[in-house]
């Protein structure tokens, strides 16, 4: 049976054009299907079941929680974006409520930063006289220039580097003799320490026969993991949410600062929310690998050949 010929002339014409806003769907989806096979993602985010996620599940989680852990990769590029974008859009969400604080700042610090924050001093001036890592300027200004064009407190949890440095050489005891001044930049002593944790057993292991080898260097990851987390509760209050950046092997598998805060929050009226990022680097971002999957709440993957910052 020969199909019914269409006479009417405004049929046709209106045949004609769904005929090619049909095919035109049809070139555009198939375009950008292939742009999509074609892109190379700067990022992907995957939830700690290794299952797709996206940074507005992060931005959500971080509004939500008490405590936020971002671990980075020290020198990586997109890391240190996204700690910015991070920082500027968890501010929008809570304002005055809040605070930030870094490894990448000693205790013995806090009162240049508060002075350079609060605008009692000159950037030079604060840049001068900090201990600053050396790719500060482009990885850490950012955070701090924000922070003190916001108001925002800005906290230096680190230990100071040569109490550390005292404990890998001797161990928890090299504490002892300090005085009432020293221990306030440290947690309070003695300090509670379980070496078979695999952030410290794996380092003294990695350690064992090189070069410089120190039986004590998993305590003296421990001082530093410990003493952070007291400045984070110290600084921390119910209603406020406190933004840290940190190496990512400082609170990976929800251990190091991650183990201490929970240890200490337990003396707390309310023990906090604590949610947990942390960044890798794999050559494909297809699919996170075993060895990355429930490292942290969120994992930024990204690609190996990231441009690095130092």
């Amino acid at each position: 049976m020969k199909p019914k010929r269409i006479s009417d002339p405004l049929k046709l014409n209106n045949l004609n054009v769904m005929r090619t806003i049909v095919y035109l769907f049809a070139a555009v989806s198939i375009l950008l299907l292939t742009a999509a096979a074609g892109d190379k993602p700067a990022y992907r985010v995957f939830n700690e079941k290794g299952k797709s996620s996206d940074y507005k599940d992060i931005l959500k989680a971080a509004s939500d929680a008490d405590i936020i852990f971002f671990g980075e990769l020290h020198d990586n590029a997109l890391c240190h974006w996204l700690e910015l974008e991070l920082t500027r859009d968890l501010y929008d969400v809570k304002k005055e409520r809040l605070v930030i604080g870094a490894e990448m700042f000693e205790a013995d610090n806090q009162l240049l930063l508060n002075e350079y924050t609060g605008k009692f001093i000159r950037k030079k001036d604060f840049e001068a006289e900090a201990k600053l890592w050396p790719n500060y300027k482009t990885d850490y200004a950012p955070l701090v220039d924000f922070a003190c064009g916001k108001g925002i407190r800005f906290v230096a949890t680190n230990i100071p580097r040569r109490y550390a440095a005292a404990v890998n050489l001797k161990g928890f005891q090299a504490l002892d003799s300090i005085n009432a001044y020293q221990r306030a930049m440290i947690a309070p002593l003695p300090i509670k320490y379980d070496s078979t944790l695999n952030c410290y057993a794996s380092i003294a292991k990695a350690a064992e026969g090189g070069p410089g080898h120190s039986m004590h260097l998993g305590e003296a990851q421990a001082i530093k993991d410990a003493t952070m987390a007291h400045f984070i509760l110290k600084n921390w209050e119910t209603g406020k949410s406190f933004l840290h950046f940190n190496g990512s092997y400082h609170s990976d598998d929800h251990a190091g600062i991650v183990w201490y805060v929970q240890n200490y929050g337990k003396r707390l009226p309310y023990i906090p929310k604590v949610i947990t990022i942390t960044c890798v680097e794999q050559d494909t971002l297809d699919e996170l690998s075993s060895e990355n999957t429930g490292k942290a709440d969120f994992i930024i993957c990204i690609p190996a050949s990231m441009t690095k910052t130092r």
